[in-house]
């Protein structure tokens, strides 16, 4: 049996500008899994999720193409990335095999509520990561972040992609998305291999190393949102308020590179900064976008954390979901948590993951 697993995510700052190309964000790959698990199978295969048992899909082969045959199902990230990975095998010669795929994930709360971890590209991730080693083909983090962006791609059809690219390289990063029209035109164009192995225009990851002192607090406010619904609606008012969307974008990027200055100098007080004035430029943006990225629960759970001497804000397309905060370590934070138990707000018990080395997870 073959056993792969992805990181969820939280992104950290430069939400919705990260969504065009070239314009930077930080995000941070947590403790928290999606476990993909292959053996090997006769005459029909299986995808089940520990989650959504009563949802799975069997399927069977029919020459090389995976026929499914029940079409109504909830594993369309894993239905892509199974049909882009055995596409990438086909063209490194690999034969086609029969196989059962379990799913199992710690990304959702007991009572099946989403943290807003990126569970959708975790899932991408550990698929394609599992099949490579199924099928024996080697990967690197590159090889493994183009594969996994394409398939999670042709399912949702927008984002930034970094929440696929915390979920390959772990740790602290600093993504800034690629072209996604010319990865669109390339992928008619060429081959998978092809398109695999060259650069990408404007792509950049780039790991970061935190300051010894700081201290990454997570908070739930146990309201579900919508990322790509969220985007979309931000979509529409970037078209109707061109000028105005271009300032946001001007002063994220500026905002975003000094924030990554503060983690290369190693400065707590610097990235705090960083973090307060993000918070005020994407208050910005729902101010004349109209969409709701700071509900008053996260709202309730930043001011707390401010008045506790912390930097907060909310973490990805916001509308519910979770708010992060950054603190010196050395201060006690017994009474914020207390003030945000108050006020309906949980804190999630998540560590940062460890920058991932695929040498050692494929052995």
């Amino acid at each position: 049996m073959i056993t792969a697993k992805a990181p969820g995510k939280l992104y950290i700052a430069g939400e919705y500008a990260v969504v065009e190309t070239g314009y930077p964000s930080i995000i941070v790959a947590l403790d928290q899994f999606v476990t993909v698990e292959i053996s090997r199978s006769k005459s029909f295969g299986s995808i089940v999720s520990k989650q959504y048992r009563e949802d799975s899909v069997f399927w069977r082969r029919q020459g090389d193409q995976m026929i499914l045959d029940n079409r109504d199902n909830t594993f369309n990230y894993i239905i892509s990335a199974i049909r882009l990975t055995e596409e990438y095998a086909q063209t490194l010669g690999r034969r086609m095999a029969v196989y059962d795929l379990r799913v199992n994930s710690d990304l959702d709360s007991p009572n099946g509520k989403k943290y807003g971890l990126g569970s959708s590209a975790a899932v991408t991730v550990a698929t394609v990561k599992a099949l490579c080693e199924f099928y024996q083909i080697p990967l690197t983090k590159s090889k493994l972040f183009k594969l996994s962006a394409i398939a999670h791609l042709d399912v949702q059809g927008n984002g930034s992609l970094g929440d696929v690219a915390a979920s390959v390289y772990g740790g602290w990063i600093a993504y800034q998305s690629f072209d996604r029209n010319w990865l669109m035109a390339a992928h008619r164009q060429q081959s998978l291999t092809e398109l695999v192995d060259q650069p990408w225009p404007n792509l950049t990851i780039t790991q970061l190393t935190p300051p010894e002192n700081l201290r990454l607090i997570i908070g739930w406010t146990g309201s579900p949102a919508s990322t790509s619904h969220l985007v979309d609606k931000v979509a529409i008012s970037k078209s109707r308020q061109h000028e105005t969307y271009n300032q946001f974008l001007i002063d994220s990027k500026r905002c975003l590179n000094d924030l990554i200055d503060g983690f290369k100098n190693g400065s707590l007080s610097t990235i705090q900064a960083g973090i307060q004035k993000n918070r005020e430029i994407l208050k910005r943006l729902a101010d004349f976008s109209k969409v709701q990225i700071e509900t008053p629960t996260l709202k309730k759970m930043c001011d707390i954390a401010v008045a506790h001497s912390a930097a907060a804000k909310s973490s990805g397309a916001g509308g519910g979901d979770c708010g992060i905060v950054v603190i010196d370590k050395n201060q006690n934070i017994k009474s914020l948590i207390k003030r945000w138990e108050e006020n309906g707000i949980t804190r999630l018990s998540l560590r940062v993951h460890p920058v991932i080395d695929l040498a050692k997870e494929t052995k």
